[in-house]
């Protein structure tokens, strides 16, 4: 099987990536410098064009599209949440994830069952607003919808998109409060991803296996 990661440097990404090597998979983890194996910068559309020339025609079994920012922790109402902030939360959160989509779909396209994972944030879910980080819940919010109607125009070509929450976990953008590890978050979503199907295409999930509220 070979998987392409996106933000696959550190964190939830690279132990992934480290999980899915140790099964004895291929995969290609790619960050904005060079430290994950492969150059991506997911804002960047020539850096995605460069990307998909370096993959060629090669079919692609599983995307998962980790890279993400939260730009906005701590920001407040009165003095933060700066327009530059909104513009690069997005670029990233958003619009990275469907440009990363839409370039591999050829590749996505050439394997059997292709499946696209994308790791979003119960921060992002309408239904659990507490308030505070608005960008960053935005941003999510409107990553969980791309998954969802990505999922249905997909369907037909035998792709799943699976969408999921990888808990709080213990990473420089979690804190030192998560509640999981990062060994805990991957062990999970890697299992989530194993039981995707075309059945369950569109659902978001939690990392051990609980629909969670839109």
């Amino acid at each position: 099987m070979t998987i392409v990661i996106t933000g696959a440097s550190r964190g939830i990404g690279a132990t992934l990536a480290a999980q899915y090597k140790d099964a004895g998979e291929e995969v290609i983890g790619t960050a904005r410098g060079a430290g994950a194996g492969a150059v991506l910068d997911v804002t960047d559309p020539a850096s995605h064009t460069a990307f998909a020339a370096n993959l060629a025609d090669r079919p692609l079994d599983l995307l998962i599209c980790n890279a993400g920012v939260y730009l906005d922790k701590g920001d407040d109402l009165d003095a933060g949440f700066g327009p530059d902030l909104w513009t690069q939360s997005f670029a990233t959160n958003v619009t990275g994830v469907f440009l990363t989509v839409q370039t591999l779909m050829p590749n996505l396209r050439a394997a059997k069952s292709a499946k696209i994972a994308i790791i979003a944030s119960q921060m992002g879910s309408s239904t659990r607003a507490p308030g505070g980080s608005y960008i960053y819940r935005a941003s999510k919010a409107a990553a969980i919808n791309l998954g969802r109607n990505l999922a249905v125009d997909l369907k037909p070509e035998g792709i799943a998109v699976g969408i999921y929450h990888p808990g709080w976990v213990r990473t420089d953008m979690g804190g030192d409060q998560g509640e999981i590890s990062v060994a805990e978050s991957a062990r999970g979503l890697v299992q989530r991803i194993a039981a995707l199907d075309l059945a369950q295409t569109g659902a978001f999930e939690t990392w051990d296996g609980r629909p969670h509220p839109l």
